[in-house]
């Protein structure tokens, strides 16, 4: 008796495409609208808080210090599920990272309404929008690192283009990955350019919806494969 073929693999480096241009349509909010302040890349707001610490003009400590502080708390809290749910479905897994992600940019969207961009006010909208933001990005960042899916982090690019350069052709190497690692910067770009556009023309609240509508709907439409029953193994 024949087997039943072994189903195709879950289409995890397509969401986690996906989930790329979120971060940057969330670099871009978080830049342009809400004073020079990364919450999806944290080395940025290292360099900034480094230059805030000697006085330079433009550079206000406390927005890193609570970007920072709120990335690091959405990374433990996902290291903290993602043990949880080991042996236990990944489709649950990762339906529910997607709903905490969600949620959080969309609560970050509703204090969006009443906040001026170029007043920077009220000052309790401007950091609760970076802690939720930067929370989604370090509990997103801490989730797509136990999935352990070669060059796509979904947030940072600088080892992807070393990767890039380092193992092609001109250096020597055999190109591994390299259309994932194009297709990764260029997805960065495009959510980066369109949330630029966005926040320009309508403010932030627009991409925010839009960032955790690509997240639920992405994440949904990967867990449907039958993969997805199989159990996470952290």
């Amino acid at each position: 008796m024949t087997p039943p073929p072994a189903p195709k693999p879950l289409m995890l480096p397509g969401l986690l495409l996906l989930l790329s241009v979120t971060t940057g349509l969330i670099d871009a909010i978080s830049v342009l609208g809400l004073g020079k302040v990364f919450t999806a890349n944290m080395t940025g707001n290292i360099v900034f808080l480094g230059f805030a610490a000697v006085g330079t003009p433009g550079f206000h400590p406390l927005s890193y210090v609570v970007a920072i502080g709120a990335f690091l708390g959405g990374a433990l809290l996902a290291g903290r599920i993602g043990k949880a749910m080991t042996n236990r479905p990944l489709r649950r897994w990762l339906i529910g990272a997607a709903l905490l992600e969600t949620a959080a940019l969309w609560v970050a969207a509703a204090l969006a309404l009443h906040f001026d961009m170029a007043a920077q006010s009220p000052t309790h909208a401007l950091y609760g929008i970076i802690a939720l933001t930067a929370l989604a990005m370090g509990f997103r960042n801490a989730t797509i690192r136990q999935l352990k899916v070669p060059d796509l982090t979904t947030t940072v690019l600088t080892l992807t283009l070393t990767g890039l350069a380092a193992d092609s052709a001109l250096a020597g190497g055999s190109n591994p990955n390299a259309g994932r690692r194009i297709a990764s910067v260029l997805a960065i770009l495009l959510g980066a350019a369109l949330g630029a556009w966005m926040v320009t023309q309508g403010g932030l609240v627009p991409p925010l919806l839009l960032a955790g509508a690509l997240i639920l709907a992405g994440t949904i439409a990967c867990s449907l494969h039958p993969v997805a029953d199989r159990p996470h193994e952290g």
